[in-house]
């Protein structure tokens, strides 16, 4: 159990059987009275953000979370099936559970995914991920049209901007949370 004066920043917390984390966090203590604790929070499932104000002596539950290491094996149609790498249970999660993460994952890739008792509410990439390039328009030497990048492809089906010189079978490196082109990987 917490009790109002423990909350802070990035604390997660069980509240009308929900998990939610604590997105800003605000301590005032009035003239006369209790000392307030002003919160914005997050709720952990559906996104929704509330502010809400404690009084010192409000109690909160603990999230019941555990992050669990899971291996990606494979997509098939809306559903990209885990395997849990410590008991080997399988889990499938769908596209609007991965969101974004779909453009990075590829098979046997670990990632963190975080659950809520059993049911999975996040997935958690590696910073950063190597894929292979396998469409990239050549470059025109000489090309003068302002632009020092231009779109590739890589093996997972995701569009970015790289420099120039990266070409079709390179490996790249992209930061999962941006998206970005970071660097060529030499094997």
């Amino acid at each position: 159990m917490f009790s109002a004066s423990d909350l802070r920043k990035g604390l997660k917390v069980q509240i009308d059987g929900q998990p939610f984390i604590i997105t800003e966090f605000e301590f005032s203590k009035p003239g006369k009275g209790q000392a307030l604790y002003r919160t914005k929070m997050r709720n952990m499932i559906t996104g929704n953000q509330f502010t809400q104000t404690y009084r010192s002596n409000d109690k909160f539950e603990k999230a019941d979370l555990e992050e669990r290491t899971m291996q990606f094996l494979y997509a098939q149609d809306n559903e990209f099936h885990f395997m849990d790498t410590s008991n080997y249970e399988q889990i499938f999660l769908n596209k609007d559970q991965l969101g974004d993460n779909i453009n990075y994952l590829v098979e046997n890739m670990e990632v963190q995914i975080l659950f809520f008792g059993e049911r999975p509410i996040d997935v958690s990439m590696p910073m950063f991920v190597n894929l292979e390039v396998t469409t990239a328009d050549p470059w025109v030497k000489g090309d003068t049209s302002g632009t020092d990048t231009k779109p590739v492809t890589v093996e997972t089906g995701f569009v970015l901007q790289v420099p120039p010189f990266v070409e079709q079978g390179d490996k790249i490196q992209i930061d999962t949370r941006t998206g970005d082109y970071v660097t060529r990987v030499k094997e």
